[in-house]
């Protein structure tokens, strides 16, 4: 079973560090660990991506079949990273929107797109014990 000291680890594909830097460091707050000619590493909200150098970049913007992203156990938190991404003028792939309303599911999510088509998603349950 997954503790604290455990970490989720993604890689995907990137066609240039430099804007993979930028979108994911500088402009979403996520931390640099490591960097390398064909890659970076990166504390993704505490766990680990790794944007991999690739010609294999899908040319257009698609959320299926892949995705990846958070979903935030407190609100206040998806709240933050809402405010940031307005705040820094990240363009949304969709706009905040609430999922299931009324049902045991419903939830907040919100989409963006990175530099190299990648979506993430971010979402907040209202009942946590929809998370999984």
């Amino acid at each position: 079973m997954r503790n604290s000291q455990n970490v989720f680890h993604l890689a995907i594909p990137c066609h240039n560090l430099d804007e993979a830097l930028e979108f994911y460091v500088t402009q979403l707050g996520c931390k640099l660990a490591r960097r390398y000619d064909d890659r970076i590493t990166l504390d993704f909200f505490g766990d680990q991506v790794v944007c991999h150098l690739s010609d294999a970049i899908d040319p257009e913007v698609h959320m299926y079949p892949r995705h990846f992203g958070v979903t935030f156990q407190d609100r206040h938190d998806f709240d933050l990273l809402l405010r940031l991404v307005r705040i820094r003028e990240i363009p949304f792939f969709q706009e905040p929107t609430r999922r299931f309303a009324g049902l045991a599911e419903e939830h907040w999510t919100f989409l963006l797109v990175d530099p190299s088509n990648n979506v993430l998603e971010f979402k907040y349950y209202e009942d946590p014990r929809m998370m999984y």
